[in-house]
C-alpha cells in the first residue's frame, strides 16, 4: 500500500479506522412519500459535534427533483476497498432509489455541510441495462466501480439482481452477475475477497411490500429466506443457504478482518441471528447463534410478535454485534469474543409496539416481566420503534433511527408517519458491555420546514462500520 500521505480514500485496516476524528455530521435521506406531504425526499445533514452551536440540528436540506422516490440507504465511490490508490476520493454519496429506481449521485467533496446533486441515473437505465429494478445497498469495490443491489425486475417481481455503476462517470455498466442463475430475491450484501465470495441476502418481492406487510404473502414464497453465496472472481451464483420460511434475512455483515471466514445476518421475522461461516470443505454454512423469543400479544395483527431485527452491524474491532428489534423496542449489544455464542451485555428499550398504556396487551413474554414504559426524551414521547443503527468509529456512540420504511411504517406504526421519525444517541461501554441513553441529543424530524419527515440510514462523511469494507 502507498505511505500515508499518498493513500487513497479511508483508512488501511479496520483498527486505523478506530482512531479515525470523531464524526461532526452525519447524513440521513429523509422520506415524504406515504405521509400524505406531497414534497420531494431530501438528503438531511446533521450537525452532532456538542461543541456546535448547532448540536443536534438540521444545517442542511437536499431535496431530490422528484416526488415518491423512496431514499432509503446510501453507500460511497470509493471507501476504503480503495486505500492503496492516491487518485481516488471519497466525494461522492450514491442515493439509491428504492421504489422509483431512480439513483441520485451527491457531490459532497465541494462542500461537506452542503451537498448538491452531481449526477441522476433515470430507472430506464436499470431497466433496459440490467433488466433490475428497486437498487438497495450499495458498495464501492476496489477496482473503482460501484455495486448496488436490487430487490427487483422492472415489473416488481422478485429478483436478486445487481448492477455496476462506472466510479467516474456514473453510467450504469449494465449487470455485474453472470450466467442464468439468479435468486428469486435481493436485499443487502457483503463482500470478502480475500475469500472469494460475496453473499446477498432476501427481503420480498417489491409488489407485495411495497404497500405493507400481508403475512399470507410469507406462505406465498413472496418474503425471503436465503443467504445467497456468489463466487467473487466469476461473479457466479454458486450456494443458498436457507436459514427457514419466512426468516426475512436483511443485513449482512461479515467481520471487519479482511481475513475472516465469517459474519452476521440478522432474520427480521424470525427474530433471529445466525453466523455464517466457510466449512472445512470451502463452501458456506449458517447456525442460529441468538434467538429474540415472539411476545404472544393482544391488539396487534397476529397473535404472535416477532422482534423483528432490521438491522446489525458490528464494531470496527470485531468485539461486539448490535442490532434493533423495532416491533419489541430494544436496541441489544452482544459481545462476540465467541463468535459461536454471543452474548448479550447491553440493551435499552427506545418505545416500541409493546409500550404499557398502548394499543397492545402482551399475555406471554419470555423474556420481560411487564410492558417497558413509553421512551419520553426532552419532554417528546417517541412514536415507532427503533431502526437504523450506526456507530461512532471508536465504538463509544451508537445512532440510532425509527424508520423501517415508509409503506410499513404506515401500517405498524402511523403515529410515527403524522409525528415524524427521530435520531437518537446512546452511549456504549465499550469494556463491560452496556447501553445508555444521551438524554441531552435528540433530533426531532418532526419539526422540519415541509412537515413531519421519516429520516432512514446514518452515513459519515469519512466513512463508518456499514460502508467501508477491508480488501
Amino acid at each position: 500500500l502507498a505511505k500515508c500521505g499518498a493513500c487513497g480514500p479511508g483508512y488501511a485496516t479496520p483498527l486505523d479506522a478506530m482512531k479515525g476524528p470523531r464524526e461532526e455530521i452525519v447524513y440521513l435521506p429523509c422520506i415524504y412519500r406515504n405521509t400524505g406531504i406531497e414534497k420531494p425526499d431530501y438528503l438531511a445533514t446533521v450537525d452532532v459535534d456538542p461543541k456546535s452551536p448547532h448540536y443536534c440540528q438540521v444545517i442542511h436540506r437536499l431535496p431530490m427533483p422528484n416526488l415518491k422516490d423512496e431514499l432509503h440507504h446510501s453507500g460511497w465511490n470509493a471507501c476504503s476497498s480503495c486505500f492503496g490508490d492516491a487518485t481516488k476520493r471519497r466525494n461522492r454519496l450514491i442515493l439509491p432509489s428504492l421504489i422509483s429506481s431512480r439513483i441520485y449521485v451527491v457531490d459532497v467533496g465541494t462542500d461537506l455541510r452542503a451537498p448538491r446533486i452531481h449526477k441522476i441515473v433515470e430507472p430506464v437505465e436499470l431497466f433496459w441495462k440490467g433488466n433490475v429494478a428497486n437498487p438497495h445497498t450499495s458498495h464501492c469495490l476496489g477496482s473503482g466501480d460501484i455495486l448496488i443491489s436490487c430487490l427487483g425486475d422492472p415489473s416488481g417481481n422478485g429478483k436478486g439482481g445487481f448492477i455496476l455503476l462506472d466510479g467516474e462517470t456514473f453510467e450504469v455498466k449494465g449487470n455485474w452477475e453472470n450466467g442464468e442463475k439468479v435468486p428469486p430475491l435481493g436485499y443487502d450484501f457483503w463482500y470478502q475477497p480475500r475469500h472469494n465470495v460475496l453473499m446477498s441476502t432476501e427481503w420480498g418481492a417489491p409488489k407485495a411490500l411495497a404497500d405493507g406487510f400481508n403475512p399470507a404473502d410469507v406462505e406465498r414464497g413472496h418474503y425471503g429466506c436465503r443467504i445467497n453465496v456468489w463466487d467473487w472472481s466469476t461473479h457466479t451464483y454458486i450456494q443458498a443457504i436457507d436459514l427457514g420460511k419466512g426468516s426475512i434475512p436483511l443485513e449482512i455483515r461479515f467481520l471487519h478482518n479482511p481475513d475472516a471466514a465469517e459474519g452476521f445476518v440478522g432474520c427480521a421475522l424470525s427474530g433471529a441471528v445466525h453466523r455464517f461461516y466457510k466449512t472445512e470443505k470451502g463452501d458456506w454454512a449458517a447456525e442460529k447463534v441468538i434467538q429474540v423469543p415472539s411476545k404472544k400479544v393482544q391488539g396487534w395483527l397476529l397473535p404472535d410478535m416477532p422482534g423483528l431485527i432490521t438491522d446489525i452491524l458490528i464494531s470496527l474491532d470485531d468485539k461486539f454485534l448490535y442490532f434493533s428489534n423495532w416491533l419489541h423496542g430494544d436496541i441489544r449489544q452482544y459481545n462476540i469474543s465467541n463468535t459461536r455464542k454471543p452474548k448479550l451485555v447491553g440493551q435499552v428499550f427506545l418505545g416500541g409496539s409493546i409500550t404499557k398504556g398502548g394499543p397492545v396487551t402482551v399475555v406471554e413474554d419470555k423474556e420481560l416481566q411487564c410492558q417497558p414504559e413509553p421512551f419520553v426524551i426532552k419532554g417528546k414521547r417517541v412514536p415507532g420503534g427503533p431502526q437504523m443503527i450506526q456507530l461512532s468509529l471508536d465504538g463509544k456512540r451508537l445512532y440510532v433511527t425509527s424508520s423501517l420504511y415508509s409503506g410499513w411504517d404506515k401500517q405498524f406504526y402511523p403515529d410515527l408517519v403524522k409525528e415524524g421519525s427521530v435520531m437518537l444517541q446512546i452511549d456504549v461501554d465499550t469494556e463491560r458491555g452496556g447501553l445508555k441513553v444521551n438524554k441531552n441529543f435528540l433530533v426531532d424530524f418532526g419539526k422540519e420546514p415541509e412537515g413531519p419527515v421519516l429520516a432512514h440510514e446514518i452515513r459519515y462523511p469519512g466513512g463508518d462500520s456499514t460502508s467501508d469494507i477491508w480488501m
